[in-house]
């Protein structure tokens, strides 16, 4: 499978989660207030909980469950109780502001 458009950049909120399923597979898409979109996995690897249902900040995501805050760019963990990263996929956004996430590709962080 190839990357799957989600949208533009004009379509996502600023530190808002948007949850999307590729192939299966539920990822929390985010743009940050650079910008800059991010995508990962969006189930907490604590609570079996949607991430995406959490809060936006500091350059993470909180889980509303348990409080276990996310990095969006590496997917680790940067408050307990989790300890489990979460995959962080590939994005790319093309000259005209689309968005596209592969849910197969995950960046090794």
């Amino acid at each position: 499978m190839t990357a799957e458009r989600i949208g533009t950049l004009a379509e996502l909120e600023e530190n808002k989660a948007h949850r999307v399923v590729l192939d299966g597979t539920a990822i929390a898409v985010v743009k940050d207030a650079s910008g800059t979109v991010h995508a990962i996995g969006d189930t907490c690897t604590h609570g079996d909980i949607s991430l995406s249902e959490g809060f936006v900040e500091e350059g993470g995501i909180e889980c509303w469950a348990h409080g276990s805050l996310f990095s969006l760019e590496t997917g680790k963990p940067l408050s307990l109780p989790a300890y489990e990263p979460v995959p962080v996929f590939t994005v790319t956004v093309d000259d005209d502001g689309v968005v596209y996430v592969d849910p197969t590709k995950t960046l090794d962080v």
